[in-house]
């Protein structure tokens, strides 16, 4: 996910392994650095790296609302924002590798 680290990309024939180390260990999180603190203050979507790419690829716009809300509001912890990526991703990436194998 830097330009800088080609080991951060993700690409198309990457596993669905590798796509979740890769989101989870380069991704960079709004959230705060203890669960104690997150629950306290809560995340920052301005600058959570996985809440910026649901922007993009969900297309459930209720859905990214209430991510949102529950990041924001402490209800939503950043490894399960970063699960919520990996499931858009997975989703994603399913259905191009369909349209890549006909």
């Amino acid at each position: 996910m830097s330009a800088s680290d080609l080991t951060s990309f993700i690409f198309l024939k990457d596993t669905p392994k590798e796509i979740e180390q890769k989101i989870n260990k380069y991704a960079f999180s709004g959230g705060c650095d203890t669960k104690e603190e997150h629950k306290k203050h809560g995340g920052n979507t301005d600058v959570d790296i996985s809440y910026q790419y649901l922007t993009f690829f969900m297309e459930d716009d209720e859905c990214l609302a209430e991510i949102e809300k529950n990041y924001k509001s402490r209800k939503l912890l950043t490894g399960q924002l970063k699960k919520s990526l990996l499931v858009c991703f997975k989703s994603l990436l399913g259905i191009i590798r369909q349209g890549v194998l006909r």
